[in-house]
């Protein structure tokens, strides 16, 4: 078995970003903060925060990617680590709300849900690899709501907060649009104000094209001068670039190849890729665990829904209460390049995250100070 296997920090992770946030915008946490974020607000307590998330830009991919002497190289304050599962519904989703994956229970791009028994694509609201709506209500909302960072400030009424975002009503059009809606609501007025945004790049085009691929390089080479551009605008700032985790470049093992295993299944597999939930047959867990074993074993952790609770892999705090049905009965963790696919249907991508490897579990820390 690979012996790379990173786990998360859960006092030194993007939740703890979050929690820096919110004290600073005195909001109640619910973890600590990053030392590192929370001296610099203390000390130059700015006007502005403004956090930017980019989707996918793990640390040892951005390095990669970019120079010593390139402006988020430069100004990166060191690596730490996202949330388990490393992935956008999971981390993206602690980075707003100030919560552990165990609290949020926004666990992967597709959950379980006992109550209606469907795998449900959770941002889409669809059943899994499907176009079909699972139901006219939000079921991913209906069941994991909680009120946001953003939602809070504003509700407090002593500051300011806005999200922006490539998706929703106020949905932005592009990088360009996105940086001049930061200079905007910076502009607005002169009260303490706490931005976030959101780019979908440079993961879009390393699921397809390949984490160390030329068009994923050169995106990460645009991120960085956009950024440098935006920074060089802005007084009474503090600027955060993170990411919501790293990539891998990965390739599928397609279960309905490994019939004997495939027949174990009590339905379709859920969360992500690489972190697997899998619901058995009632009676064959034995079975299941010695064929796991024989196929899989040097490619993924296996991991009981217990283990995966008791060991906190999702994080600490006050578990939600629908987390448990959520898990299934086993979960593969990836250690190597491999990750899982269903059926034919399935996911086909060249680059996958939410495995447990340094490329996708570690991720920049960059502050920049205006």
């Amino acid at each position: 078995m690979c012996q790379e296997f990173i786990n998360p920090n859960y006092s030194d992770c993007i939740t703890n970003l979050a929690n820096s946030i919110m004290k600073y915008f005195d909001l109640e946490t619910y973890h600590n903060g990053i030392k590192e974020v929370d001296k610099i607000l203390e000390e130059k307590k700015p006007n502005n925060v403004i956090v930017i998330l980019y989707d996918g830009m793990g640390k040892n991919i951005l390095e990669r990617a970019l120079s010593n002497n390139d402006f988020l190289i430069k100004n990166m304050v060191k690596g730490f680590s996202s949330v388990a599962p490393s992935t956008t519904t999971a981390a993206t989703t602690s980075m707003l709300s100030g919560m552990n994956p165990a609290e949020h229970g926004w666990l992967g791009w597709d959950l379980y849900f006992k109550d209606i028994d469907k795998v449900v694509t959770m941002f889409l609201n669809t059943i899994k690899d499907t176009n079909i709506k699972v139901a006219e209500e939000n079921i991913a909302e209906k069941y994991f709501n909680y009120k946001g960072i953003v939602e809070k400030i504003n509700e407090n009424g002593k500051y300011y907060s806005k999200k922006i975002m490539p998706f929703g009503a106020e949905k932005y059009k592009d990088i360009n649009d996105m940086m001049e809606r930061i200079i905007t609501e910076i502009k607005r007025n002169d009260s303490k104000k706490y931005i976030y945004a959101y780019y979908e790049e440079p993961d879009f085009i390393m699921h397809k094209q390949g984490s160390n691929s030329r068009a994923a390089i050169n995106k990460m080479k645009e991120i960085n001068e956009k950024t440098e551009k935006l920074c060089n605008e802005l007084s009474d700032a503090v600027v955060i670039v993170v990411a919501d985790h790293g990539h891998k470049n990965s390739k599928g093992i397609l279960l309905s190849d490994y019939n004997e295993f495939y027949n174990l299944l009590a339905s379709d597999i859920w969360i992500e890729g690489r972190f697997c939930s899998f619901k058995v047959k009632k009676g064959l867990e034995e079975k299941f665990k010695e064929l796991f074993k024989k196929y899989f074993e040097k490619d993924f952790v296996l991991k009981t829904r217990n283990e995966i609770i008791n060991e906190r892999i999702l994080g600490d705090g006050i578990e939600n209460k629908y987390l448990i049905d959520s898990i299934g009965d086993f979960v593969a963790l990836a250690v190597s390049d491999k990750y899982f696919r269903y059926c034919d249907n399935s996911t086909n991508f060249k680059s996958m995250h939410a495995g447990f490897t340094e490329d996708e579990m570690i991720i920049p820390l960059i502050i920049i100070e205006k």
